[in-house]
């Protein structure tokens, strides 16, 4: 439809508009959005793991005593939504020691969160996770506190296959269940 000014000169610009600005709006609408969980399938070269995450990894190495041995751990966390997702595993140098390191890693974690360690063994921090390909599975929740005294959840799955064993865990004030859901449904080791 073209449109006429007051001098009844034909005002395109007004058509123009009336179609642009509509489609500009959308795109810079679509630009300005961003998904606060921005879910990406996460692989590495050192792991046969596969995971979903929420949010470009950061990566860390270091080594820590687990299974009575000094062990490299690998890590990847990011942070999104107030949550922190991470993924960790090692390589041990005998699959034997495996239940024992996870057991280790297990109480340093609830230590973590200023829990006593032992409670990794009780019914009530323990939750029904399961990790394909995995030979070895549990899942740990608590409700413990920062270094600095604010109140945090955890929910975490610790496995292992072989000699590699894995933590893959979810830190926050509140921990959604869509967000847990996506997250430990996506881990797998092919």
């Amino acid at each position: 439809m073209l449109l006429f000014n007051r001098a009844g000169a034909p005002c395109a610009h007004r058509t123009l508009s009336r179609w642009l600005l509509p489609f500009l709006l959308l795109a810079w609408a679509a630009s300005a959005c961003s998904p606060t969980f921005n879910w990406r399938e996460w692989r590495s070269d050192s792991t046969p793991l596969q995971a979903l995450m929420p949010c470009k990894p950061e990566s860390a190495v270091r080594p820590v005593p687990l299974g009575g041995t000094p062990t490299t751990l690998h890590m990847h966390s990011c942070d999104t939504g107030g949550l922190t997702f991470a993924i960790a595993w090692a390589e041990l140098p005998d699959a034997a020691r495996a239940p024992e390191a996870l057991a280790q890693w297990r109480g340093a974690a609830l230590a973590a969160i200023r829990l006593d360690p032992a409670l990794a063994l009780d019914a009530q921090t323990q939750w029904a996770a399961r990790v394909p390909g995995a030979a070895t599975v549990q899942g740990l929740t608590a409700q413990g506190t920062t270094h600095d005294n604010r109140p945090v959840q955890m929910r975490a799955v610790y496995f292992a296959r072989g000699n590699h064993i894995y933590q893959a865990a979810v830190y926050g004030t509140r921990l959604p269940d869509a967000e847990l859901t996506t997250f430990f449904d996506g881990l797998r080791l092919p």
